[in-house]
């Protein structure tokens, strides 16, 4: 039997894993054209291909290219994604996001209570229900946060929550893609368009890219992350508040401001949402290559079982709360568009949210071709960042 260290593609080599996730990348945006996969976005492949990939030994479930990924090409994503972001069209649609981010957490917060009442997970079961609590509020950021205000020192439970997590996550991610591609579920929520104003010109635009277009794009980008953290250094000198928990807001306020003031010369910068989105799928691939099945099955089918019924319940909360709540709207008004009836779409970027974190809700926007999620799912996450510790903590004290 394989080594669970051993890969294919050797760890040490970042050029080698790069040049896989990107493979990953390029199979998924080939199979979404294929008509046997263009049924869900090429998000999905990618995620299953990169468990494939690292769990049939062909790339390692752990490299320094991952973190790279998630520390220097993730924040860039966001200013990409909003070079064309219309502010009118975004508030209107953060309201309803944000309604359905409530129903994400209470989700959460219930699925943990509901599944520590069903099976036993020892003595630091309380803990572990909060932990769980918190990455599915607000992602890792909240997961590590917790394991160090609650104490947990049990490394090997960690370890194999971990690769819960991991595992789990990939797998939500994907079957929340493949949801819209039911149109009887679709029919089911409010009907709602969440293409921008002017989207089919800036599809055109992206068509016309150049070297001079892409320079400006990526300068763009970089530009706006770096103004960001300089604003968050600056502020944390100032303050003994941590202001790291805020840098997505200000990334995103960064990035709105010119493309809603200045959109004429933003309009010259295409081919950037093309390359956010190719980064997009190189950051689901290095998400599910941590996902180490064999690991999972072996060490930990407990909390397997644990956090399965948690996204159950969650997914329960959400979808189902969100189905009634648009009907009860509809009828009310009549409106089959209420202001307060949600769209399938809408939950499902809420729901990424609340389990992934800020980062990921508007990358599966823009592959599902939602743009105008993006920023919601952006706000709405670091929203999830801010109460997912408290919550976590909350439901460690209640189950204690």
């Amino acid at each position: 039997m394989l080594d669970s260290q051993f890969s294919l593609i050797p760890a040490d080599q970042p050029f080698a894993v790069a040049g896989a996730l990107f493979a990953i990348a390029l199979f998924g945006f080939w199979a979404e054209k294929k008509p046997w996969g263009k049924m869900v976005t090429g998000a999905v492949w990618a995620i299953l291909g990169a468990i494939l990939a690292s769990n049939l030994g062909i790339i390692p479930k752990d490299a320094p290219a991952y973190s790279f990924v998630f520390k220097y090409l993730v924040p860039a994503l966001i200013p990409l994604f909003l070079m064309h972001a219309d502010v009118r069209r975004i508030i209107g649609e953060s309201g309803r996001v944000g309604l359905a981010f409530i129903l994400a957490c209470i989700g959460t917060a219930l699925g943990a209570v509901v599944a520590s009442s069903l099976l036993d997970l020892g003595a630091r079961e309380a803990d572990l229900a909060g932990i769980f609590t918190a990455t599915y509020t607000g992602g890792s950021v909240n997961y590590a946060a917790v394991i160090q205000s609650t104490g947990f020192d049990d490394a090997n439970i960690i370890s194999a929550a971990t690769a819960v997590d991991n595992l789990m996550s990939a797998i939500f991610l994907a079957a929340i893609a493949i949801m819209p591609a039911s149109m009887w579920l679709m029919g089911k929520y409010a009907q709602r368009s969440h293409a921008e104003e002017g989207e089919t010109e800036t599809q055109n635009q992206e068509k016309g890219v150049s070297g001079f277009s892409l320079a400006a794009s990526i300068t763009f980008a970089l530009a706006v992350v770096a103004l960001a953290d300089g604003l968050v250094a600056v502020l944390n000198q100032a303050s003994d508040f941590n202001f790291g928990s805020l840098r997505y807001v200000f990334i995103t306020i960064f990035a709105v401001i010119p493309a809603t003031f200045f959109p004429k010369q933003m309009q010259k910068m295409h081919g950037g949402q093309s390359l956010g989105l190719v980064l997009a799928f190189v950051f689901f691939a290095a998400i599910a290559a941590g996902a180490d099945v064999a690991k999972l099955l072996g060490s930990a089918p407990i909390l397997l079982a644990f956090v399965v019924i948690l996204l159950l319940i969650h997914g329960v909360v959400v979808f189902v709360g969100g189905a009634l709540i648009s009907r009860l709207a509809i009828r009310i008004t009549g409106n089959p568009e209420a202001g307060m009836a949600l769209s399938l779409p809408e939950l499902i970027i809420a729901s990424n949210a609340a389990i992934l974190g800020a980062t990921t809700a508007p990358a599966l926007a823009m592959a599902r071709g939602w743009p105008a999620l993006v920023t919601p799912g952006v706000l709405v996450g670091v929203a999830g960042y801010i109460v997912g510790t408290p919550l976590g903590l909350a439901i460690a004290t209640l189950l204690g």
